[in-house]
């Protein structure tokens, strides 16, 4: 197989659940590559965001609010949430560096595993059932369908760039798939990603959408000092952390654009 496609194919293979498959091989072609993350990113989020926008039509907001987590994380896994978990453990670990290390990496999940796990459940919850209300939505041209669409395409791509920014400005602390992100992870390839996933993300919410990108990327520099200042560098857990949180704050920043009474230019009103 072609090596780019075979990095795209094991892009699928690596960020979702979709069945591609992963090979080592599919794998070395990727990190070097790495700059497909926001790319793969943008169709995972066409996926769940198609679901989200049936779900808004079919089933009421609470229940459709559920029904879009269970989706992102059937086609995403709970990889990256394990990650945010095993996270959790080692920021609430008392001790040295080294223990709090330890406490990331041990495999049984802790109180301060499982709060973060929750705490970042409910948040996805919370931000997803604003979008879905109707009065969020009243000062821009858009129905509450393409703006859970839109919004979750959005999230996506900020997420994947998240996990790009935390790799470029942090240094790897062990061995893993985290570090091979991680070292591979220069400067232009970020680049190539940054331009390219903000340029997707204004097609899908004009203004709205690059805000919500810069928010997910600022929200991994914040977690980048986070994990420095407690384990002197960035781990897989640390990257599957910048996923979750930036996916949360792509879309906490839309909502609080739209509702300070931002109209925007959508692309949508274009098309």
């Amino acid at each position: 197989m072609n090596p780019f496609l075979l990095a795209v194919k094991s892009g699928f293979g690596f960020l979702s659940t979709i069945p591609f498959g992963l090979t080592m091989e599919g794998l070395d072609e990727l990190v070097k590559r790495i700059y497909l993350f926001p790319f793969v990113a943008v169709v995972i989020g066409i996926i769940t965001g198609a679901f989200a926008y049936l779900f808004n039509f079919i089933f009421p907001p609470v229940i459709s609010a559920v029904a879009i987590l269970i989706i992102i994380y059937y086609f995403t896994g709970f990889n990256h949430l394990d990650g945010l978990a095993d996270f959790g453990d080692g920021l609430t670990a008392h001790g040295s560096r080294d223990k709090k290390i330890n406490a990331m990496k041990d495999v049984s999940i802790g109180i301060g595993g499982a709060a973060f796990c929750v705490l970042g459940l409910i948040s996805l919850y919370a931000v997803v059932i604003t979008l879905l209300d109707k009065n969020l939505i009243q000062n821009i041209n858009l129905s509450t369908g393409l703006m859970i669409f839109s919004s979750l395409v959005v999230a996506e791509i900020g997420a994947k760039q998240s996990m790009l920014t935390i790799a470029v400005f942090g240094k790897s602390i062990h061995e893993g798939l985290g570090s091979m992100v991680i070292d591979n992870t220069t400067f232009p390839k970020y680049l190539i990603g940054l331009i390219g996933g903000g340029f997707f993300c204004g097609l899908m919410l004009g203004v709205l959408g690059i805000i919500g990108f810069i928010a997910a990327v600022f929200s991994a520099l914040i977690i980048l000092n986070i994990t420095n200042r407690h384990f002197g560098g960035v781990s897989g857990d640390g990257l599957g952390t910048a996923n979750e949180v930036g996916r949360i704050i792509a879309l906490l920043a839309i909502i609080l654009v739209v509702k300070s009474g931002y109209g925007g230019i959508m692309i949508w009103t274009l098309l």
